[in-house]
């Protein structure tokens, strides 16, 4: 058996993109997707695990539900502001290195919440994880639109994506089971150590990368002046302003409702946090179904139909968990939800890797930002509302939210098509 993956490039991409990719075959070692996807999985939790241990903290620091949720706000912001930074430091140093070091960051950022004396220390250690995780996924979505064809990159981008998706459901089951058995910093604790073990890994497979993997573009002027004209250079599109205006929305109609999701199913059907968590988990794996069916899906539906699709099937979803009398239905809800945000999801991202192939990880960094900033801002208004309108207003907001983004992006993807 072979100790390289090979990853063919070259092939044509859509009309009216520009093709960035190799022209020759990139031989990776072996390990190379599965040390990102490993880093996605960390990612992935550190992103969900506070979600189940928002009561826990808030009355273990006298605070409102509302309060508490700043330290998943922290995280979306210091998240989405940091691709800012990262997506240019990718493209210049290589973009697999930032992200090893990356992921030792959040080694030590993970390991400060579990110190974390007092919750304003928490919500500085939470938004410097934050910043540490910035440099994971959308670099690595960005390599990978490096090494691969558009044609394939679909399908390798959903696989990538698995851990990511294994590490929300793994997230929310973790921090479940930690507010009811376990002190809240224990999760925080694991996390630490098994980033510093992934950290190590990526730093291994990237001394055995080969040039062709390692692509970067030279410093020209100065770095603050670069990064700006890298970021016009991709607002300049007038595509890339769409999609990073719908994800967005996306993130904030569907993140602003999910992360109350563990605490309604908790509090409406009086069940303990860790068997609502292990609900809400099926989220991901709803995630998971769609990567490992992804191929068949995409070509059965297109991008439009799963864009179309995905949105409606996330919003009967919620609909379903906010106004359930038993929390059973709740399970095949939340794994629906998974599977219909994938679907719009990955949509998303392949439109993202091609909004500008020249400055793929200063494109891929912008939509990351206002994926995650999005998110900070749906949550912080859900946290806001929560005390008038309750959980169950929160989740069904979001439902209508992204049938709106899901139906118009839809719309304006097939006019795109049709221009170029």
């Amino acid at each position: 058996m072979s100790h390289a993956t090979t990853l063919k490039s070259g092939l044509k991409a859509p009309a009216g993109t520009v093709a960035a990719t190799p022209p020759v075959e990139i031989q990776l070692p072996r390990g190379a997707l599965l040390a990102l996807s490993l880093s996605a999985f960390g990612s992935g939790i550190s992103m969900r695990v506070s979600d189940p241990l928002l009561p826990g903290l808030a009355s273990e620091f006298s605070l409102t539900l509302g309060h508490a949720a700043l330290v998943i706000t922290v995280f979306a912001i210091a998240y989405g502001f940091s691709q800012l930074i990262f997506g240019p430091l990718g493209d210049r140093f290589g973009k697999y290195r930032v992200i090893a070091w990356g992921t030792i960051g959040c080694a030590m950022t993970t390991a400060t919440c579990a110190l974390a004396p007092t919750f304003e220390l928490l919500l500085v250690a939470r938004a410097m994880v934050g910043v540490s995780a910035a440099a994971i996924i959308p670099l690595a979505m960005a390599w990978i639109g490096d090494v691969t064809s558009y044609e394939r990159r679909q399908p390798i981008l959903a696989k990538f994506m698995i851990g990511q998706v294994m590490g929300v459901s793994s997230g929310v089951l973790l921090g479940g089971y930690a507010a009811d058995h376990l002190h809240w910093r224990t999760p925080f604790e694991a996390i630490a150590v098994y980033f510093a073990l992934v950290g190590a890994y990526l730093l291994w497979i990237n001394r055995r990368l080969p040039l062709g993997a390692k692509k970067t573009n030279p410093p020209q002027g100065n770095a603050l002046q670069r990064m700006i004209s890298e970021f016009g250079q991709v607002l300049a599109v007038p595509w890339a302003r769409i999609v990073l205006l719908t994800v967005f929305a996306e993130g904030a109609c569907i993140f602003g409702s999910f992360a109350f999701m563990v605490t309604h199913v908790h509090q409406v059907h009086a069940i303990s946090l860790a068997l609502a968590g292990q609900v809400v988990m099926l989220f991901g794996l709803g995630g998971l179904l769609f990567a490992v069916s992804a191929y068949y899906l995409v070509h059965r539906l297109g991008e439009t139909g799963l864009c179309r699709w995905g949105g409606l099937l996330v919003a009967v979803s919620y609909i379903t968990v906010a106004v359930s009398n038993n929390w059973w239905w709740d399970v095949p809800a939340c794994f629906c939800a998974g599977l219909g945000f994938y679907m719009l999801h990955n949509t998303l991202q392949i439109n993202a890797t091609q909004m500008a192939p020249e400055r793929r990880g200063a494109a891929v960094a912008a939509f990351a930002a206002s994926y995650f900033i999005g998110q900070s801002a749906g949550i912080a208004l859900s946290g806001a509302l929560i005390s008038t309108i309750g959980t169950k207003g929160v989740i069904l907001i979001g439902a209508v939210g992204v049938v709106l983004v899901s139906q118009n992006f839809a719309r304006l993807m097939s006019t795109h098509r049709r221009k170029v």
